[in-house]
């Protein structure tokens, strides 16, 4: 069982900057490609991004695409999504996800592991 711990979450204004982290615990993280995915009030939960076990490959939603980065390091079981240049519609809840294969997925099908969300809010 895969227990995902995010933080780094807060109220910034736009243009700004926040590094979101998912600490995983009870699992062996490289068997898990990671992605984050954020939920604004009224929406559907959205993919922004994922990476495979190596951090080699990633992808990324075209709304944060050059904004922000994912990465992971797997010394310390943790992923990262750095968020530059933050706008008022990135607000949400963000969760990260840990999926049933090693390779990255843009589906939220494929993640069997959830954290419990970090809330991000951006004002204008």
């Amino acid at each position: 069982q895969v227990q995902l711990l995010e933080s780094g979450g807060g109220l910034v204004q736009a243009g700004e900057s926040l590094r979101l982290s998912c600490a995983a615990s009870g699992g062996t993280f490289t068997s898990y490609g990671m992605g984050w995915f954020r939920q604004a009030p009224g929406k559907e939960r959205e993919f922004v991004a994922t990476i495979s076990w190596s951090g080699a490959t990633s992808h990324y939603a075209d709304s944060v695409k050059g904004r922000f980065t994912i990465y992971r390091d797997n010394a310390k079981n943790t992923a990262y999504l750095q968020m530059n240049s933050l706008k008022p519609e990135d607000t949400a809840v963000y969760y990260c996800a840990a999926a049933r294969t090693s390779q990255p997925s843009t589906a939220q099908a494929f993640y069997y592991y959830w954290g419990q969300g970090t809330q991000v809010t951006v004002s204008s």
